[in-house]
């Protein structure tokens, strides 16, 4: 596929500004992260508070995109996209305007931020319904990789923290909260034909497909873990290394930079040879370097372990993305919800149980190796259904399984 085929199969200027939306709402999602080391200090957090802290968000957008699922399929993507942008913005402007002051108004904050994070549900399915089966890795990979938000977030936030005050920065997102909010007003379109309304109960029923169990499961594991990381690499790089937030938020930065880029990668990849084998392969390297991770103590090789790690969970993003509308084409508004629901658990228990192992022992090594086991239950359930797959909905799917 060529990428001018993007521009005569689609609509371009929705796919942008999907991106632009999902881009933003990830950087508002995750900017408890970058800050975390300063707004740690600033309240006397310990290291599990700073990562119950950066976690929240993560689940507060995993039970969230279930109801803005429901919401596209029942007002529309665009309607939905814009009333979760108001409410992030809302939230911004109350968190600079009255400040934080206490640990719990930073959760309050972070069940406020998961509106940012549930916009996965929206963005996605807005996107790929414009294209067909055969181009909805790249779509969808294309889409998601507004989820580079986080690493402006990372090379950004610490700084003007620095600067003006952890404060601060809630005032500076609503810039490109509101340039973000414009545009996708003005250039985002619902694709044409008509969309089965849900309901509560067609979550009970989908959820009944065993089918639908392993993709969420699936992301769990690769989103789950790529977001995780990305919202703890900057208070690991400061506690394991001792380094400044604006040096850890560098490091955070090019890690999550390199998970970004690699999810339309994987999308394009899957569509080339089947989502299942590039799985395999993605969930395999992200094994490997999460097990090498716990047993490493150097700033360099960590860096290098957390890139790979990064991409390789990226890339798994992608291709479960090239697989979902294959097998949920129909309901993919639910499925958006319902998958991205479990990436946020995913997220939710890793920053939270890197956090507590560092808090329980002084190092972060179990929640690596935890995770890492994670992966290879993956690897053992792709193992499992691959055959299946492949000779039953993948056998009349219009890309490759």
């Amino acid at each position: 596929m060529k990428l001018s085929d993007l521009k005569s199969s689609g609509h371009w200027p929705t796919l942008l500004t999907a991106f632009l939306y999902f881009d933003f709402s990830f950087m508002a999602w995750t900017v408890l992260g970058p800050l975390g080391a300063q707004i740690g200090e600033s309240l006397h957090l310990d290291a599990g508070q700073k990562g119950l802290m950066v976690a929240l968000p993560i689940l507060s957008g995993a039970a969230l995109r279930l109801m803005l699922g429901l919401a596209v399929d029942r007002i529309g993507a665009k309607k939905t996209g814009i009333i979760a942008q108001i409410i992030v913005m809302l939230g911004l402007a109350a968190a600079w305007l009255i400040g934080l002051h206490s640990f719990g108004m930073v959760l309050a904050l972070g069940l406020v931020l998961g509106f940012a994070g549930a916009s996965f549900a929206v963005a996605l399915p807005q996107a790929g319904r414009w294209y067909p089966p055969g181009m909805q890795g790249v779509v969808m990979g294309l889409a998601g990789a507004g989820n580079v938000g986080v690493v402006l977030d990372s090379l950004i936030a610490p700084r003007l923290a620095n600067a003006y005050g952890f404060q601060s920065v809630f005032g500076f997102a609503l810039i490109p909260a509101l340039i973000v909010f414009v545009l996708y007003i003005v250039f985002s379109k619902e694709a044409p034909g008509v969309v089965k309304v849900k309901k509560l109960s067609d979550y009970v029923k989908l959820l009944k497909e065993k089918d639908a169990h392993w993709f969420c499961f699936y992301y769990t594991v690769s989103f789950g873990g790529f977001v995780g990381l990305a919202s703890y690499y900057v208070l690991y790089f400061k506690s394991e290394f001792g380094l400044a937030p604006v040096a850890a938020g560098d490091k955070a930065a090019l890690c999550t930079l390199a998970g970004a880029l690699a999810r339309p990668i994987g999308g394009a990849i899957a569509d080339r040879i089947g989502g299942i084998r590039s799985l395999s392969v993605f969930y395999s390297i992200a094994a490997a370097g999460l097990v090498a991770t716990a047993f490493t103590h150097h700033l360099y090789g960590n860096l290098t372990l957390f890139l790979l790690i990064s991409g390789a969970l990226g890339m798994a993003n992608g291709s479960v993305f090239q697989l979902l509308p294959q097998r949920f084409g129909k309901d993919i508004g639910v499925m958006t919800g319902l998958v991205g629901c479990g990436g946020g658990v995913g997220g939710f228990y890793l920053a939270t149980s890197l956090g507590y192992a560092k808090s329980a022992t002084g190092s972060c090594n179990v929640g690596f190796l935890a995770f890492a086991g994670l992966c290879c239950l993956a690897l053992v359930g792709l193992a499992l259904v691959k055959t299946r797959w492949r000779t039953t909905w993948g056998a009349i799917a219009e890309a490759r399984i």
